[in-house]
């Protein structure tokens, strides 16, 4: 195959002129005079918030969305010449929809929110339970089901619950649950509600019912969850930030209805008390990992990659640790199955039961030594060794025991703030957060469904956000009708993803406040840490340099890179839901 005549970083910056170029034409038709292209509009990879996008930094008195109606010398009426923006706009953006689609992302990517080097990286940590093993859905339904038992024999609940099921595609996590009004909700990163996705018991709450209870649709700061996202010391609502967290929300959500659809007077606190009791004893008592144990097969998904990673990370001289809230048998009977029966020899300390967050803030807590046979030892802790099981413990003997100090460690989980948060904040370790629906949501984004309408959706924001400015009756109708069109195609994007919540990261244009928590707390991001097998150990991340609101990106923002195909969309397909 012959050589490409241009390096493959001005092949690109050379397609994103030519797309400048083809809305510049568009504007020469539309106005009538010409037009100097300027390179510093908004990611010239994507669909422009349409033909005013590219002139929305003039003064807004000399727009041309504000004067390509005040003509009337060709005999257009105000409406007539609208609508000839509006088709044009659309036909030219419905003719970009096959470059945009060729330029998708690879969904063994890993993402970056700080520029961080695995050249730096002489330590891994991990965790075990959706980090280094990954379950089916049949653990979800097996959660759901033990945790509705224990609600009807222990806490008295009707057996009537017995009708209901775990439903696997009505909730994503990262959703707040108001305690006291036993509403489940998506909130963006400024604490608005997005409306369309407030759920009481299984069904949506009208969006007049919803500003009506909270005078609007913000929620303060004092209501909002804590810094671990639990409802404590007069907070109001619960964040599920958990994989776990998932089948919490269902019977949540089915207790609730159930008691609506009887008219059973409750108290929405003690329900949700009761619940989160009854998940606990889930874990905490067992029941979860001895069902697992004894049908692991079933429940847990082979993590062939994961041994792939760490077998990469030994052969290149890496020291390793594993940090989990899980008990040593069942993790001993996971890592059996994942890597073989010789998986201790990879790691360089193994810690179970550590009981994160509390593990990395907590100084009171010892290390105790655990024997193959689950016994507890009493003597002192002097070193961490290898192929030796420790418990509990905390982080500050941690690190005065190993030394592992600083941005050498990069440490891997899937809970954002249990996992990552005080790693961050606190000690200066590397954080990569492991998001398995991230692989789900780009496959999704990469069909040219979605393509097509995020690059009409943002064309025509940008026409709305243009032509507003023409305030007579008959040019208003036009721009409403072009609203409901725009608020129609914003439920699509939703639906998309999930018909109840929509996007794990996107509120519509927003962030949602699990994004804004996932780039606060972690340096990268990845759908599983087989991602790794696609770098090598000098390659450095780099995030996207994405152009705050009052800045001109004057170079075209570049993709994730590392692996062969590894080209990101641009801000036209991330701008979901």
């Amino acid at each position: 195959m012959a050589p490409l005549s241009l390096p493959l970083s001005l092949l690109k910056h050379k397609n994103c002129l030519q797309k400048a170029n083809i809305f510049c034409n568009v504007l020469q038709t539309l106005h009538h005079r010409p037009f100097t292209p300027r390179l510093w509009k908004r990611n010239f990879g994507a669909v422009p918030h349409g033909v005013g996008q590219f002139l929305s930094q003039e003064p807004r008195v000399k727009s041309y969305a504000a004067s390509v109606c005040s003509s009337s010398s060709d005999g257009q009426d105000m409406p007539e010449r609208l609508w000839s923006v509006y088709n044009e706009t659309k036909r030219q953006t419905e003719g970009l929809i096959p470059a945009i689609s060729a330029n998708s992302v690879n969904p063994d990517t890993i993402f970056a929110n700080n520029e961080m080097s695995l050249r730096d990286t002489e330590i891994y940590g991990f965790d075990y339970d959706y980090t280094l093993a990954f379950y089916s859905r049949n653990l979800h339904t097996l959660i759901f089901n033990i945790a509705r038992d224990i609600l009807i024999t222990n806490h008295r609940y009707p057996e009537g619950l017995l009708n209901y099921e775990y439903i696997p595609n009505f909730a994503v996590r990262g959703l707040h649950y108001d305690v006291q009004k036993a509403l489940l909700m998506k909130i963006d990163a400024f604490h608005y509600i997005q409306l369309g996705t407030v759920y009481r018991g299984l069904h949506p709450v009208p969006d007049e019912e919803v500003i009506a209870m909270y005078d609007g649709c913000h929620v303060p700061l004092e209501n909002m969850s804590d810094f671990y996202g639990k409802s404590s010391h007069g907070h109001t609502m619960k964040q599920f930030m958990d994989i776990f967290s998932l089948p919490e929300m269902s019977l949540l959500s089915c207790v609730n209805d159930f008691f609506m659809r009887h008219n059973i007077d409750y108290e929405p606190v003690h329900l949700y008390k009761d619940v989160k009791e009854a998940i606990r004893d889930v874990h905490v008592k067992g029941i979860m990992y001895r069902a697992v144990e004894a049908d692991i097969e079933k429940y847990i998904c082979y993590g062939e990659q994961s041994h792939a990673v760490l077998k990469k990370l030994s052969e290149h001289g890496k020291k390793m640790f594993l940090i989990t809230n899980s008990p040593f048998d069942f993790v001993d009977r996971g890592m059996n199955y994942i890597v073989g029966k010789d998986w201790q020899d990879l790691f360089d300390v193994v810690i179970v039961q550590a009981d994160k967050p509390g593990f990395f803030n907590d100084r009171r807590k010892p290390f105790r030594r655990v024997t193959d046979k689950g016994a507890l030892l009493w003597d002192r802790i002097h070193k961490l060794e290898k192929g030796k099981i420790y418990k509990q413990g905390n982080l500050y003997e941690f690190l005065r025991l190993t030394g592992w100090t600083g941005s050498k460690v990069l440490y891997f989980g899937d809970h954002i703030y249990s996992d990552l948060a005080d790693l961050t904040l606190k000690h200066g370790w590397r954080t990569g957060a492991i998001i398995p629906e991230l692989r789900k949501e780009i496959k999704i984004m990469n069909t040219e469904q979605y393509v097509h309408m995020m690059a009409w959706l943002q064309a025509l924001t940008g026409l709305i956000e243009q032509m507003q400015v023409h305030r007579d009756p008959a040019s208003q109708a036009v721009v409403e009708e072009w609203i409901r069109e725009r608020e129609a195609m914003r439920s699509q994007t939703k639906d998309i993803f999930n018909s109840q919540f929509g996007s794990l990261f996107r509120t519509y244009h927003n962030p949602t406040y699990f994004s804004r928590r996932l780039s606060r707390f972690a340096d990268i991001y990845m759908a599983s840490i087989s991602c790794l097998l696609n770098y090598d150990f000098q390659h450095t991340f780099f995030p996207r340099r994405t152009p705050l609101q009052h800045e001109s990106p004057f170079w075209p923002e570049h993709s994730p890179a590392g692996i062969s195909v590894p080209s990101q969309l641009s801000r036209t397909k991330a701008e979901s839901d």
